[in-house]
């Protein structure tokens, strides 16, 4: 099923699109152990799974497309297949498109990706709304695609403003759904989103919550996301920094409070990057559930 379809049949509901993010194993030896995540989450009936692109966007070396087919296949969960271009070709993407049609996959996230230091980028693609009109030549309407957004500004944007006209060229270029950088701040969202519909961007939004259950999460993701640390996610931080258990249930805690708020105030999703640990996302589901 097409993504876009699922928000406005959701949407006109007034009901919340839930989905989830997971990554495929760095490890081949582990390679099964994302199917055993997925058996877990199913508990949580997401509208769709997105599956990350490989760390570097070697095609040589990437199971996106085989764990998005086999989820969708297997658990009966649409999925959506994300896609970098900053080190890849346009015969790579035209690679990846035909794997994708072949799996009966049907929905893209079409990003740029990071740039790796030390790795030589192909220049082909700069941006990712270049990649999506590569996908829409390739494809017409065969693939749906969304794309990303940054609530608190892209780190190599100059202002919101300019984030936000880039945002513009992703929809021109026929991306359909936006699914949001992590957050801590609801407040700084809701702003964002007042941005949006002011400068007539219409396309659904759902935004990207991360429960911060570890302490090594702290450095490792919200440092490098450049998200704000609001009081009360760093007087939770302060609070618990030496105590791991006490961290888990109020990294948990905030995350469904967030949640709870975001619903509340009417948006259109809600999408948990899992980090692959189905334990953590169930725990969140459960305190949302009765507004899903």
């Amino acid at each position: 099923m097409k993504i876009p379809e699922i928000y406005s049949q959701k949407n006109r509901a007034g009901k919340p699109v839930f989905s989830l993010e997971v990554f495929p194993p760095k490890r081949k030896k582990n390679k099964d152990s994302i199917y055993e995540a997925v058996e877990k989450l199913k508990i949580t009936n997401p509208d769709f799974i997105s599956v990350t692109y490989g760390a570097g966007g070697n095609i040589a070396d990437n199971s996106t497309c085989d764990i998005a087919a086999n989820i969708k296949k297997n658990f009966d969960i649409e999925t959506v297949a994300h896609l970098t271009c900053i080190n890849s070709t346009r015969e790579d993407v035209k690679v990846m498109i035909h794997r994708f049609k072949d799996s009966n996959i049907e929905n893209v996230m079409a990003l740029r990706g990071d740039i790796v230091p030390g790795e030589e980028i192909k220049r082909e693609f700069t941006h990712a709304n270049e990649l999506a009109i590569e996908i829409q030549r390739q494809c017409h309407d065969d693939l749906e695609i969304l794309g990303a957004c940054y609530p608190e500004g892209h780190y190599e944007s100059q202002s919101i403003e300019e984030d936000i006209q880039n945002l513009k060229y992703k929809i021109g270029a026929g991306v359909k759904v936006l699914i949001s950088q992590l957050f801590f701040d609801n407040v700084k969202f809701y702003g964002f989103i007042s941005r949006l519909r002011d400068d007539g961007i219409r396309v659904p939004v759902s935004a990207g919550i991360m429960p911060i259950v570890k302490s090594s999460q702290i450095e490792k993701t919200v440092q490098l996301s450049g998200a704000c640390m609001p009081h009360d996610f760093t007087e939770m931080i302060a609070l618990y920094e030496h105590d791991k258990e006490g961290l888990y249930y109020a990294g948990i805690d905030y995350a469904i409070r967030q949640c709870r708020d975001l619903i509340n105030h009417g948006t259109e999703g809600v999408h948990i990057y899992t980090m692959n640990d189905p334990q953590v996302a169930i725990k969140v589901w459960e305190g949302i559930r009765d507004l899903l």
